[in-house]
């Protein structure tokens, strides 16, 4: 079983790739399973420029592969000034809290939307150093919307989540099953196997 550090303290993050790469014989372990955690100034202008910054970061204390992820976020209508981008949880130099998330997403939905919602994309950056060799891949998911009327449920980690619906299920993120989550517009298994590619080269 080979072992990966994924360089997040985000649980939800761990288990968005667990599993699947268990079947792939890799053990993801995150950073509080090393008891690890240093202060990393995420300066990149693009998802894959974050990614390599923290696992560059990591590589320096230890010993086996690591991997790291960022994620930016994209509106429509909204001004370049108030583009979430890479600082999709660190606004005006703070970091929020997952509900504190949920309200400025919601005020911007309030500012730039039209009918109580905005279409939305995410767009993500993995990077993964594996001895002395630096492997990136990126990606994007179908548009969706972030709405103005929240869900009760909360998925701790992905606070936005509670505000965002699938456009072809018309499902919140928070009420997507697992088969929906296999659908071709969610499924990740491609990704699983770059990871898994990517400790096997």
């Amino acid at each position: 079983m080979k072992k990966l550090l994924f360089a997040t303290t985000n649980q939800s993050k761990i288990n968005r790739f667990k599993e699947g790469l268990l079947k792939k014989g890799v053990e993801l372990l995150s950073l509080g399973d090393l008891n690890l955690n240093i202060e990393v100034e995420e300066s990149g202008t693009s998802a894959i420029n974050n990614a390599l910054i923290k696992a560059r970061a990591y590589q320096t204390i230890v010993d086996i592969p690591i991997m790291a992820m960022d994620d930016n976020l994209f509106l429509e209508g909204v001004p370049d000034k108030e583009q979430p981008g890479t600082n999709v949880r660190r606004i005006g130099g703070k970091r929020l809290t997952d509900e504190e998330m949920i309200k400025h997403y919601i005020s911007l939905v309030n500012n730039y939307g039209v009918n109580g919602k905005i279409t939305a994309r995410w767009v993500y950056g993995i990077a993964i150093i594996n001895k002395t060799r630096e492997y990136t891949h990126t990606w994007s998911k179908s548009d969706f919307y972030l709405v103005s009327n929240p869900t009760e449920k909360r998925d701790i980690g992905y606070p936005l989540n509670s505000i965002s619906i699938n456009k072809k299920l018309n499902k919140y993120f928070t009420d997507m099953t697992e088969e929906d989550k296999i659908s071709p517009q969610e499924d990740e298994s491609d990704i699983i196997d770059f990871i898994a590619d990517c400790l096997n080269i």
